[in-house]
């Protein structure tokens, strides 16, 4: 990928974060119960599975697994850096947030296992 889709994918992810940060105030999600949140997560997999596909699936065969593996990798590994500064910093969590906001914890893990996974297919797809 050229360094300006790197950058890209990079801006979009952050923006991501701030858009769920936005969306889980006032307590980053707290506030809601244990089922809640659980139904929530699951909820969403579908969604970024959707997403993912159709994306992956728009650009050129050869690429496809090399746009998984950046779309989890920017969708991941800012967002649990950014997560960290806020919650692990910023609210004195430190590294206990990862059980503390256990569903975020799940969407630093989830990406790899589906968009990874997805890329692969569609690699392996004349037709899409």
């Amino acid at each position: 990928m050229r360094a300006a889709a790197h950058l890209r994918l990079a801006c979009l992810g952050a923006l991501v974060w701030v858009a769920f940060w936005v969306g889980g105030l006032p307590d980053y999600y707290q506030q809601y119960s244990f089922a809640a949140m659980l139904a929530f997560s699951i909820a969403l997999v579908p969604v970024i599975a959707l997403i993912a596909w159709a994306t992956i699936r728009r650009t050129t065969l050869s690429r496809r697994r090399e746009l998984g593996f950046w779309l989890s990798f920017y969708f991941t590994v800012p967002l649990m850096l950014f997560d960290y500064i806020y919650c692990g910093l910023y609210l004195a969590h430190g590294w206990h947030f990862f059980a503390e906001y256990w569903y975020l914890t799940a969407f630093y893990i989830i990406p790899w296992l589906v968009l990874v996974p997805i890329a692969h297919v569609l690699s392996r797809q004349r037709l899409t």
